[in-house]
């Protein structure tokens, strides 16, 4: 299917991104380990762990400064 559009309002707002693995991302923008996300959505650590690993594929980077630095430019 196509991933969640969120909206303009929402903090976490790349839109590329399914909205779990937006959350992620913004998690890791903020400095948040995985244990940490894990705890604050609810979530496993290996199931965070398989977000982070989406989202690096599917933007195809191989770090996660890289995303907590698409994160910041991301945003307006």
């Amino acid at each position: 299917g196509k991933p969640y559009e969120l909206g303009a309002g929402d903090p976490a707002s790349p839109g590329l991104l399914p909205k779990r693995q937006a959350e992620v991302a913004q998690l890791i923008a903020e400095g948040l380990s995985n244990r940490q996300i894990g705890m604050r959505l609810f979530i496993s650590e290996a199931t965070v762990a398989t977000h982070v690993r989406g989202i690096m594929n599917k933007l195809g980077f191989n770090s996660r400064a890289q995303i907590a630095s698409w994160m910041a430019s991301s945003k307006q």
